[in-house]
C-alpha cells in the first residue's frame, strides 16, 4: 500500500512537472517591435478593414462593367393544356366575331442568346471614378487603423512594463519595511524601542501586500489585452523581453512643420479629402442619370413545338436580329433632382468636415508638442529627485544603523524614496506615451524606444 501511494505521488509530480514545462514552452517571448508586427498581421479589426478594401476593389469592377458588353442566355419551356389560339383563320367566325383556330403542338421550347453593348452610357465614367476614389478611401481607412492599432499595442506593452517595474519597486519597498519591522521587534524585545514603532512598521508592511497583488492582477489583464490586440489565441502565454528605458530625448519638432507633415501624411485626413471627391462624382453621376443611354443589341433565337415532348423529331426554326436602342428618361418622380441635391449637400458636408479636422489637428499638434516638452522636462527633474532620494535614504539608513537618528526619520526617507522612484517611472511612461502620440499625429507607426 505504501509503495503504491509512493508511486502515485511520484507519478503525479512527474505529470505536474511536465505540465509546467509545457506551459513554460508555450510562453512566447515578445519585443515591442514583435508585438506591433504581430498586431499588424493578425489584428481582427485590421482584417475586417482589409476586407473593406477588397469589397471596394470589387465595386470598381462593377463600375467598369457599365462600359462593357453583356450577354444573356435564355430558355423557356411551356406545356399547353389547350392548343394556342390563332385569330383570323378558321370557319367558326361570324359578322360580329373573328374566327380562330388552334394549331401547333402542346409542348413548346425556345432558346435565345442576346447581347448588348453600351456605346454611350453617361453614368459609366462617374461611376468608375467614384468607385476608384472609394477604394482609396478604404485603403486610407485601413492605414489609419494600422496606425491606431500600433499605437494601442505600444501603449499596452509599455503599460505592462510600467506595472512590472512598479511591482519591483513595491517589492523592494516591502523588503526594506520588513527589515524595519524586524529591527523594531528586536528593539522592542530588548526594551530599547517603542511599541508604536513596531505597530507603524507592521502597518507599512501590510499596506504594501495588497498593492502588489493588485499590480500583479493588472499585469495579467494587460497581457490579455495585448494578446487580443495581436490577434492571438486567448489562452496564449506571452513574456515581454523589452525593458522600460529612455535614451536621450529627441528634439521637439516645430509646430508649423509638424502640422504640415500631418496634413500630408495622415490617412484619416486623406480619406476626408477623397470623400469630398467622391461626393463630387456622386453629383456628376446624378446629373448623368438624366442623359440618354445608347446601346447596340442583338439576339439569336431558336423555337420549336412538339407533341408529347418529342423535340428530337421537331423543327427548330431560327430568328435573329440586331439594332440600336436609345433610352431617355423623361420623368422619374423628381428622384434625379433629389439625388443631385443630396450629392451637393454631401459635398458641402465633406468640406465642413475637412475644415473641422484641420482645426482639430492644430489643437492636437499644440497638445502633442506641449506634452513632449512637459514630460521631457519632468522626466529629467524626477531623475534628479530619485537620485537625491536614494542618496538621502542611504545616509539616513547609515545614521540609523549607528543609532544617530530615529526610526521615524528612516521611515520618512523610505517613503520619499519610494515616491520618487514611482514618480520617475510615471514620468518615463508619460514621455514614451507622448512620443507614441507624436507618431500617430504624424501618420506613421513609429515604435517608441
Amino acid at each position: 500500500m505504501r509503495n503504491s501511494s509512493l508511486k502515485y505521488i511520484l507519478l503525479s509530480a512527474i505529470i505536474a512537472g511536465g505540465s509546467l514545462k509545457s506551459t513554460a514552452q508555450q510562453a512566447r517571448s515578445l519585443s515591442l517591435q514583435d508585438a506591433v508586427q504581430l498586431a499588424t498581421q493578425n489584428n481582427r479589426t485590421l482584417k475586417a478593414n482589409a476586407l473593406d478594401v477588397s469589397i471596394a476593389g470589387e465595386q470598381v469592377r462593377v463600375a467598369k462593367s457599365l462600359s462593357l458588353p453583356a450577354a444573356q442566355l435564355g430558355a423557356q419551356y411551356a406545356h399547353y393544356f389547350a392548343l394556342p389560339a390563332f385569330f383570323g383563320m378558321g370557319t367558326n367566325g361570324s359578322d360580329k366575331k373573328i374566327p380562330y383556330s388552334r394549331i401547333g403542338g402542346r409542348d413548346q421550347f425556345s432558346g435565345s442568346v442576346s447581347a448588348t453593348y453600351p456605346i454611350y452610357n453617361p453614368v459609366a465614367a462617374p461611376s468608375r471614378r467614384a468607385a476608384l476614389l472609394q477604394e482609396k478611401v478604404a485603403q486610407s481607412a485601413y492605414r489609419q487603423s494600422s496606425i491606431d492599432v500600433a499605437a494601442d499595442v505600444q501603449q499596452t506593452y509599455l503599460g505592462i512594463l510600467v506595472l512590472a517595474e512598479r511591482v519591483k519597486l513595491q517589492q523592494e519597498s516591502l523588503q526594506r519595511n520588513e527589515k524595519a519591522l524586524a529591527d523594531a521587534r528586536s528593539l522592542l524585545a530588548q526594551g530599547r524601542g517603542l511599541r508604536v514603532d513596531t505597530l507603524r512598521a507592521y502597518t507599512a508592511v501590510e499596506n504594501l501586500r495588497p498593492d502588489i497583488l493588485k499590480l500583479n492582477y493588472a499585469i495579467s489583464v494587460g497581457k490579455q489585452q495585448l494578446i487580443t490586440l495581436m490577434g492571438l489565441d486567448s489562452l496564449s502565454e506571452i513574456s515581454l523581453t523589452d525593458s522600460l528605458k529612455v535614451d536621450a530625448p529627441d528634439a521637439v519638432p516645430d509646430e508649423t512643420a509638424l502640422y504640415e507633415e500631418a496634413l500630408r501624411q495622415r490617412p484619416d485626413l486623406q480619406a476626408l479629402n477623397l470623400q469630398q471627391q467622391v461626393s463630387e462624382q456622386q453629383t456628376s453621376l446624378a446629373k448623368a442619370a438624366r442623359k440618354p443611354v445608347v446601346s447596340l443589341a442583338g439576339q439569336y433565337q431558336l423555337t420549336s413545338q412538339a407533341r408529347k415532348v418529342d423535340f428530337a423529331n421537331a423543327y427548330w426554326p431560327s430568328a435573329s436580329w440586331a439594332g440600336a436602342q436609345v433610352t431617355l428618361p423623361l420623368f422619374t418622380g423628381f428622384s434625379n433632382q433629389a439625388k443631385i441635391r443630396q450629392a451637393q449637400l454631401a459635398q458641402e458636408q465633406s468640406g465642413i468636415r475637412i475644415n473641422e479636422a484641420q482645426q482639430s489637428l492644430k489643437t492636437t499638434v499644440k497638445q502633442v508638442i506641449a506634452n513632449l516638452r512637459e514630460t521631457s522636462a519632468r522626466m529629467k527633474t524626477q531623475l534628479r529627485v530619485k537620485e537625491t532620494a536614494l542618496t538621502s535614504y542611504d545616509i539616513v539608513a547609515y545614521r540609523y544603523a549607528k543609532g544617530v537618528t530615529s526610526r521615524l526619520e528612516l521611515t520618512d526617507a523610505e517613503l520619499a524614496l519610494t515616491a520618487a522612484q514611482l514618480n520617475y517611472l510615471e514620468s518615463v511612461f508619460d514621455y514614451l506615451s507622448a512620443t507614441i502620440d507624436l507618431a500617430r499625429t504624424r501618420g506613421n507607426e513609429g515604435v517608441a524606444r
